[in-house]
């Protein structure tokens, strides 16, 4: 089996608590918890998984998720250390107006950094993510969006490694599959490696102000003083959650340490060290009451994972 010995040449943690990493503050502990310097550290991971027989977990930066009291057997890979970003310089077929770049991002880039990087490069087209919390690689995962945008209008490549086989290829935007938080990525289970991005040439100060003002509405909208998993249920077509679950007289409802926001009633925050098994509880509840007041069934958008 997998022990500190086999593991000695990389950065790992055993018995290590999730809570400690995730965005809401649950999760139980994970077997091993390993952090890749390189993508070849990455792959040398994967394939000792599979020559030991032990179950890989990625979770990426860990915010649009819940991980179960009872943590994640096997492997628990977080991609913190693979946060390169650069520009690359014009795109292929930018040279009929020359302002077109390409921004490459490894998967454990913070999408709050690499949208600051590119204002300070006078980059436009991606302020609607400054606010999302997580990775890009997480991102990409499941087409993270805001404001209007999301990441498939400005994504060009993503680089992914089945990990079943530890192949790795370079998919471009149509291959993706990109639709409403999800992508191919995220039905196939890959992992993706890192991404590039297009944008086009503005002006710096003018991109500040649009952050800004988005970082703005954030704040005055969304419940940022408490630890959550941002967003927890998908749009429904024709609705808004939020709405639907405050007509469903959920707002402040609150199980175990877990309470449905009374400033957005689109989150859950964690107000006074609740678990995984209080997410999922008021959740159902939530659910419920949506579907009694309604008639429509709510969809979560946070992956839960891991052992009751």
């Amino acid at each position: 089996m997998l022990d500190k010995e086999n593991l000695k040449n990389f950065d790992v943690k055993f018995d290590e608590a999730l809570s400690n990493y995730t965005y809401t503050r649950v999760g139980g502990p994970a077997d091993i918890l390993v952090f890749p310097r390189s993508i070849d550290e990455l792959a040398e991971i994967v394939r000792l998984a599979h020559a030991f027989e032990t179950s890989l977990t990625v979770l990426g930066n860990a915010s649009n998720l819940i991980v179960r009291d009872g943590g994640i057997r096997g492997l628990v890979v977080l991609l913190d250390h693979l946060d390169n970003i650069a520009v690359k310089g014009l795109t292929v077929g930018s040279e009929q107006n020359g302002t077109s770049f390409e921004i490459a991002a490894e998967a454990g880039a913070k999408l709050k950094g690499l949208t600051q990087y590119a204002q300070e490069q006078s980059l436009t087209g991606f302020e609607f993510a400054c606010g999302i919390p997580g990775s890009v690689g997480g991102a990409v995962f499941m087409n993270a969006g805001a404001y209007g945008g999301e990441i498939k209008d400005v994504l060009s490549t993503a680089t992914v490694m089945n990990p079943q086989t530890g192949e790795i290829s370079v998919l471009k935007n149509v291959e993706l599959n990109f639709a409403y938080r999800t992508s191919i990525i995220k039905e196939e289970g890959w992992i993706v490696l890192s991404a590039t991005f297009r944008l086009e040439l503005g002006d710096r100060e003018s991109i500040q102000a649009r952050m800004d003002d988005l970082n703005a509405q954030r704040a005055s909208k969304q419940p940022l003083e408490y630890p959550s998993c941002g967003s927890v249920f998908k749009r429904p077509e024709g609705h808004f959650a939020g709405r639907l679950i405050q007509e469903a007289g959920c707002v402040g409802k609150r199980i175990g340490g877990i309470e449905v926001s009374k400033k957005h009633a689109g989150f859950m925050v964690n107000v006074d060290h609740g678990t995984a098994k209080d997410y999922e509880n008021l959740i159902m509840y939530v659910i419920e009451k949506v579907k009694e007041n309604s008639g429509v069934t709510l969809e979560p958008e946070v992956r839960i994972i891991g052992e009751e």
